[in-house]
């Protein structure tokens, strides 16, 4: 699996570059900036690219626009986004149009091999990592029907937007598949969203709705 990595501080990059190379990635390219960034999207085509938010020459959201030009060109190329902060306005940015194969990770979650290399993995199937942080924020703020949801449906929901599995999200919240797809089933109904079987357009529409 082919990754392109954006990151400014050299060291942190070094460190990204093995730990993905240990997990069995290929690194096609490790830039510092965003136009390099771009250009090695575009060029490379990579399976998944991760980014961080703020990179040279602006240090405001250089990476994040030029993953999502990148998107543009290439329309859904897997986007994992990093930040040093939670910043909504980015996540709602990088949710904007709908599509899979995104991420936005907070870099604290990066010292947790494990839980990072599986977002990377995540995203790179067309699927959704969201850091806890970023969706209990951004349901936070939402009103409207979210206000419908219980305390419960709503951890559900934010388990779910997170890219966690039915299963996952019962050995969580230490309750059972069952009831799960229960609490399920009323988000869904409740935001008016459509039912279906597969996870991540379950959760991607979910964010699609939080995003307005």
């Amino acid at each position: 699996m082919r990754v392109v990595l954006a990151e400014d501080l050299a060291l942190l990059r070094e460190g990204l570059v093995r730990l993905l190379e240990a997990a069995g990635f290929e690194i096609a390219a490790a830039v510092d900036n965003g136009p390099d960034l771009l250009a090695a999207m575009i060029g490379h085509r990579p399976d998944v690219a991760v980014v961080d938010v703020r990179l040279p020459p602006s240090f405001t959201d250089e990476g994040l626009q030029a993953a999502l030009e990148a998107r543009r060109r290439v329309p859904g190329l897997p986007v994992l986004v990093l930040s040093q902060y939670v910043e909504q306005l980015y996540a709602r940015e990088l949710l904007a149009d709908g599509g899979g194969g995104v991420g936005y990770l907070l870099k604290d979650r990066v010292f947790d091999a494990e839980q990072f290399v599986d977002a990377v993995r995540r995203v790179a199937a067309g699927g959704t990592a969201m850091d806890p942080e970023v969706i209990s924020k951004l349901v936070g703020k939402e009103r409207g029907p979210l206000s419908r949801l219980t305390p419960r449906e709503l951890e559900v929901l934010e388990l779910m937007a997170q890219g966690r599995s039915n299963a996952a999200i019962a050995a969580a919240l230490v309750v059972t598949e069952r009831a799960v797809s229960k609490h399920i089933a009323n988000i869904f109904t409740k935001l008016d969203l459509a039912i279906s079987d597969d996870d991540n357009r379950r959760v991607l529409a979910v964010l699609a709705y939080l995003n307005g």
